[in-house]
Order: structure tokens, then sequence, then C-alpha cells
């Protein structure tokens, strides 16, 4: 997966984001339990003999290249909500996405609601930041490899739709753009199906934990994102929860081998952890890899 650094290190920026935001709120919310999805949910199959977690991710890598190579184009819909445990929404923001081969991303804003200072200093720095590096003015090595990582394969298990290689990944440095946690690999396709983890070091001194949950999905010969969660809990403020939905797909419009795929509702309502409520009343109005 050439680039499944840039959708991770996102996250991070993410989490950082959210808990300066909630660090200077002035209302406080009630501190809550967050869903824990880092990991298996059942007893693992045993791996096959000889296997081993840096070989699956050589060949994940491979598969990633062959993919990268073949995808020229895509659109897609995302949603960026930033709420509280409850379903109290605070921002959400609806944009469009343009992304040609090989480091070209627009976006464009179709609908925003909520507060003006999360949109801002969440959504705006979020989008900016996916632009800079698909143009590569981001230059910090946070790609999920055997040069970062120490990969440990914990074991096979059906995950949805798809059957998985699961896999421990341990950083090899303290670094705030590095994750601990477990990565799911379709067994078939050598492509990352979800990834659940936190932060190897403490984005800072008002996060005192941050969860994050990424899952994709396969779209043609494709996996592109689902969804992603990131749940921030921030010192004296409680939880605030990230979600970004990923949908409305059209892959490769003008080439021989279009497709046009519109992710499901009920695909994305599976992994839908906090409820749908009105945004809040404020003073403010203000592949795998290849997202």
């Amino acid at each position: 997966m050439a680039t499944v650094h840039l959708g991770i290190r996102r996250l991070f920026l993410a989490t950082a984001l959210v808990g300066l935001i909630a660090a200077t709120a002035r209302t406080v919310d009630q501190p809550a339990q967050a869903e824990s999805s880092q990991e298996p949910t059942t007893q693992l199959d045993p791996p096959a003999p000889g296997l081993s977690g840096d070989e699956i991710f050589r060949e994940l890598l491979q598969h990633n290249d062959m993919r990268n190579a073949e995808l020229k184009q895509y659109s897609a819909v995302r949603t960026y909500e930033v709420r509280n445990p409850s379903g109290k929404l605070y921002a959400r923001q609806v944009v469009q996405l343009d992304y040609r081969a090989p480091d070209t991303k627009m976006f464009m804003t179709t609908f925003e609601e909520g507060s003006g200072l999360v949109r801002h200093m969440v959504f705006k720095r979020l989008i900016e930041s996916e632009t800079d590096a698909a143009a590569g003015k981001e230059h910090h090595d946070s790609s999920i490899t055997p040069a970062n990582y120490s990969f440990e394969l914990l074991g096979e298990e059906q995950a949805g739709p798809y059957y998985c290689f699961v896999i421990q990944a341990t950083p090899k440095r303290q670094d705030k753009y590095l994750f601990e946690g477990t990565i799911w690999i379709d067994a078939r396709d050598f492509a990352i199906v979800k990834i659940a983890g936190h932060p190897a070091k403490r984005p800072s001194f008002w996060i005192e934990r941050a969860d994050f949950v990424r899952q994709y999905q396969k779209i043609g010969r494709f996996w592109l994102p689902l969804k992603d969660e990131t749940v921030v809990r921030v010192r004296l403020k409680g939880i605030k929860i990230l979600t970004i939905n990923h949908g409305e797909y059209a892959l490769n419009e003008d080439t021989p081998e279009k497709q046009e795929v519109q992710s499901s509702h009920d695909s994305a309502e599976r992994f839908s952890t906090v409820p749908q409520t009105n945004v809040s009343n404020g003073k403010e109005s203000d592949q795998e890899g290849y997202c």
C-alpha cells in the first residue's frame, strides 16, 4: 500500500486538532467509556505454517503497487463530523473529492453546518494537509512498512465479508505519526481491510488517550476507505469523536476500464457507533492508501 501512511497520518493530525479545540471549549462533556475495536473479537484461526508478518507485508506492498498503477482517477463524497458520545453534533462538512494520478487531489465543499471554529481548525486543516501530502509537500516517513514497524502474525479470522490475516503492528520508535495496534489484511487480495490502534506517542498534553479505527471496502479491483473514527479523550473535557465517512465512489471514469460504483448505505451503517442527532445550537456558525 504505497500511500496508506497518508490516511493514518491524517487521523493523527485529527486527534491533535480535536484535542486542541476541546481543550479550549467552554462546555464540559461527561466522560464516557469508548468502545474499543483494537483487538480481534473472536478466537483466531491458527496461521499457515512458516508464514510471517513481514512476508505478508511484502506481498501487500507488491499488490498495492499494481493497484496504484491501475487507478488513474476517482471521485468520492466525504462527510466529516465531530460529536460527543451522546450524539451531540458540533460540526459537519460534506466535500466532493476528485483525485487524478499521480498526485492531484481537489476538494469542494457542498454542505456545512455547526461550529465554524471546528470546521476551520479541524476539517479545513485536515483537507489542506491531505492536499499537501498528495502533492509530496510532506516528507515525514509514517509508512506502514517493516522499516517503521515490527509485524507479528497473530492468526486469521473472518472480518465482515473478508477473510483476513490478523497482524500486530509495533512501532520501532516513539513517534506521534506512528501507531500501535492491529491490522486486518485480506488473505486473497493482500489488501488492508481494517486498522485499529492508537498513536505511539501522545500528541499533546491535553489528550489522555486517542483510539482510531479505519475501515476499507473493495470496489471493483480496488480497496478504498469506507469510514474513519477517531475517539479522543481530552483532559478535563471528556470524549470527542471525529468520523469521516467515504462514499459515492466513481473510478477511472475516462479510461477504458471505467467503473462507477456507489457505496451502499447499509455498508456504511455496519460501522456506525454514534447515533444521528440534530446539530447543537451555538454562537458560532462557523486505497487503502488511495485517500
